[in-house]
């Protein structure tokens, strides 16, 4: 049994006969999407874990896509009538729509065991532990037993608009240069089956022989990484012309 974000108004804190619960079925998985309290914040989802795993994306409460304002939201590109409903209940309906994505992409949605997702996103349960990490969704059945403690929470991030899954990544750069600067440095990967955009590593003082790392929710899944483009930008003319390079660059993969 697959849970989208089962109802919290008279069903949350209910005996388990009531609603939802991993004795209803022999597998059952929860993608929680709008689980913000009902009051006074119109939470429409369940909160707590209440299957054998259950997966709260971007955190469970506020779905990225979903703060659009009124008109740009019904005016939609899956129309007016469709635009219309997610306005109203945006974050409830992510669930299937992310299950639907899911079926297409058996390789996305990895779920992250953490004990809370400040955690997840600090880098603490990155990267997936040996065994792998559940897949939110359709293929969520392929970890059936598992795990054997009463209640898993998984966490992973999603992007604002279709296609939704993201690939987790540690990047792990160490400066090589004659001077400190302020600026940014970003990085682009290239694989085997993709290529992403530049994402920001760091911002601010850029010291050579420092290591800065950053998590980054990719896009695209990569595949086998080829090549990493490096660059670095200071925003201001500068008549000393510093220069700054990257000695390394280390790349990690979420799975």
């Amino acid at each position: 049994l697959s849970g989208l974000d089962p109802a919290q108004p008279y069903f949350q804190g209910t005996p388990i006969e009531v609603r939802l619960d991993k004795s209803d079925a022999d597998f059952v998985d929860v993608i929680h999407t709008d689980s913000a309290p009902t009051i006074p914040y119109l939470g429409f989802g369940i909160g707590p874990a209440i299957g054998h795993i259950d997966f709260y994306p971007n955190g469970g409460e506020e779905m990225p896509g979903c703060g659009k304002n009124a008109v740009s939201q019904i005016v939609d590109l899956d129309g007016i009538w469709e635009g219309t409903r997610d306005f109203v209940a945006c974050n409830h309906l992510r669930s299937y729509k992310y299950y639907s994505d899911s079926i297409v992409y058996p390789d996305g949605f990895l779920g992250y065991a953490c004990a809370s997702y400040d955690l997840f996103q600090s880098g603490n349960c990155f990267p997936c532990p040996e065994e792998g990490c559940p897949n939110m969704g359709h293929y969520a059945d392929k970890f059936k037993g598992k795990f054997t403690s009463d209640f898993v929470k998984l966490y992973l991030n999603t992007a604002e608009a279709r296609d939704f899954p993201l690939w987790r990544y540690k990047i792990t750069v160490t400066l090589s240069g004659k001077s400190k600067v302020r600026g940014y440095v970003n990085v682009a990967l290239y694989g085997s089956d993709g290529n992403t955009k530049q994402y920001q590593i760091t911002k601010g003082s850029l010291k050579p022989d420092n290591t800065y790392t950053a998590y980054i929710d990719a896009e695209v899944n990569v595949g086998e990484v080829t090549k990493v483009k490096f660059l670095w930008n200071n925003n201001l003319i500068n008549p000393t012309l510093p220069k700054l390079g990257a000695a390394t660059i280390t790349v990690e993969v979420g799975e």
